[in-house]
C-alpha cells in the first residue's frame, strides 16, 4: 500500500528510541503526515510502514552522526519537519544544537539548563532535594576509601550510577551497576576508574517493583501543566532493576504533586516524565529519574485517551488543541517475553505462582510492537529479536 502524506502539514524527524519511536511514527502516520526516524538499523520502526528510514552507520558515533547528517545540506528534504526526540541522545542533540537547529527545523520549546540538569543524575537529584522532593540519598565518588565509608553507612546492594545513563548505555549496554558487597563495589569502581566514566554512589530503594509510578504532563512556557497523567508499573525484567515489561494507567494524587513540585522548581518546560518508588521503610515515594521526551510507554498513553504525540505536534505547527483532562484508568502495556522472564524470576524466588501470573493477564492488553494495521514491526522485529537471543546463548554453550 502507496504511503499518502499530507502536503499541508510539516513532516516529522523522530531521533532515537525503541517502542516509543515506533509508537510516534504511527500516531502521525495514521494521520498522513510524513515521519522520518533515524536511529540504529535494529529498530523495530525500520519496518513500519508509517514513517521513512534513514539507519546511523554502525561505525559512527549516533550523536555525532544526528548532529552532522541534520545540519547538512543533505537533509534538505528534511528542513521544515518538526523534531521529537524518543532517546536522551536525541534530546542532547536538541539541546546542544537547538540554535543552529531551529534555523531549518521545528523545535518544541525548551529550557535547554533545566533539561540538561535532567541528563545529569548528579543535578536531578541535587535538583529533588532542592525541591524538597525525596529521593534516595547519593554520594560522589572519589576514592576507594571514600566508597567503604559510604557503603558502611548506607549498606549494601549500591547502586553506582554514570552521571550520562544514555552514554554509558550507548557503551556497555547497562545504564547503572549494582554492588551486593565490598569485592562487588571495587570491581564496579576499577570499572568506572578504567573507563574514564563520572558517577555517583546511589542508595538503593529496596522493595517490589511494584512500588514504581510515574508522572507525565507537559508544562507551557507560562509554566502552566497541560495534563496529567500517573501510571504505575507490575513488573520489570531483570526484576528489580530493568525496564518496565508490564505497566498499568492508574491515577495516584501523590506522584502528580510531587512530580509537579520537582518540575516547576527546576524550570523544565515542555514534555516532561518523573519516575518514583515508594520506600516501605518510611512510606515515602523518591525521585528516581526525570525525562524531558517521548518515553516507551507512549501508546499507553494513546489507548488510555491521551494522544501525547498529536497533542505536542499540533502546538508546535500553531494548531493547538484542547489538552486532554481525563483518560482510563486501568489500562495495561504488556511486553510479553520479558515479563514471562519476569515471571520465571519472582517464581524462583517464591514471589508468585503460575496462577497469580496467568490471573494478572486477565485483561485487554496494549502491546509496544503489535498493530494490526502495521505488523511488520512485531513479526520480523520479534524474529530478529528471538534470533539474536538464540545466537547469544549458541555463543555461551561454545565457551
Amino acid at each position: 500500500m502507496l504511503k499518502t502524506h499530507s502536503k499541508t502539514k510539516p513532516g516529522v524527524v523522530v531521533l532515537g528510541g525503541g517502542a516509543n519511536t515506533l509508537s510516534v511514527a504511527r500516531s502521525l502516520g495514521r494521520r498522513g503526515i510524513k515521519v522520518t526516524c533515524i536511529t540504529h538499523c535494529h529498530e523495530y520502526v525500520r519496518f513500519s510502514r508509517y514513517c521513512d528510514f534513514i539507519p546511523i552507520p554502525t561505525q559512527h558515533n549516533m550523536q555525532q552522526f544526528l548532529e552532522d547528517y541534520l545540519l547538512d545540506n543533505n537533509a534538505h528534504h528534511l528542513h521544515g519537519s518538526v523534531l521529537m526526540a524518543c532517546s536522551d541522545l536525541g534530546l542532547e542533540v536538541l539541546i546542544n544544537k537547538k540554535d543552529e537547529l531551529s534555523k531549518k527545523y521545528i523545535l518544541d520549546i525548551m529550557n535547554r539548563k533545566a533539561q540538561r540538569n535532567m541528563l545529569d543524575k548528579l543535578s536531578s537529584y541535587k535538583a529533588a532535594k532542592d525541591a524538597n522532593v525525596p529521593c534516595p540519598r547519593f554520594w560522589i565518588f572519589k576514592s576507594i576509601e571514600e566508597a567503604t565509608v559510604f557503603a558502611q553507612d548506607v549498606g549494601f546492594p549500591i547502586m553506582i550510577k554514570p552521571r550520562f545513563t544514555h552514554k554509558f548505555d550507548e557503551l556497555y549496554g547497562r545504564k547503572y551497576l549494582l554492588a551486593h558487597d565490598k569485592n562487588e563495589l571495587y570491581r564496579h569502581l576499577d570499572f568506572f576508574a578504567k573507563h574514564d566514566n563520572q558517577g555517583i554512589f546511589l542508595e538503593y530503594i529496596p522493595g517490589p517493583d511494584s512500588q514504581l509510578c510515574s508522572y507525565y504532563t507537559y508544562i507551557d512556557k507560562n509554566g502552566i501543566p497541560l495534563f496529567h497523567f500517573t501510571k504505575r508499573i507490575i513488573r520489570r525484567y531483570p526484576k528489580n532493576e530493568g525496564l518496565g515489561c508490564y505497566h498499568i494507567t492508574d491515577n495516584i494524587d501523590e506522584v502528580k504533586q510531587l512530580g509537579l513540585r520537582l518540575l516547576k522548581k527546576s524550570g523544565l518546560i515542555g514534555l516532561a516524565n518523573t519516575e518514583f518508588k515508594r520506600d516501605h521503610r518510611d512510606g515515602k515515594l523518591k525521585f528516581i529519574e526525570c525525562n524531558a521526551r517521548f518515553t516507551a510507554v507512549n501508546c499507553l498513553l494513546e489507548k488510555s485517551g491521551i494522544d501525547l504525540v498529536s497533542f505536542v505536534y499540533d502546538r508546535l505547527i500553531g494548531q493547538p488543541s484542547e489538552p486532554p483532562v481525563s483518560y482510563v484508568v486501568g489500562k495495561r502495556l504488556w511486553y510479553p517475553m520479558e515479563d514471562f522472564a519476569s515471571f520465571l524470576q519472582m517464581r524462583r524466588d517464591d514471589e508468585i505462582t503460575f496462577s497469580a501470573y496467568v490471573k494478572s493477564l486477565l485483561h485487554f492488553q496494549t502491546f509496544p510492537y503489535f498493530a494490526w494495521d502495521d505488523l511488520l514491526p512485531s513479526i520480523i522485529g520479534n524474529f530478529l529479536h528471538m534470533w539474536r537471543i538464540l545466537m547469544k546463548i549458541g555463543s555461551i554453550l561454545k565457551r
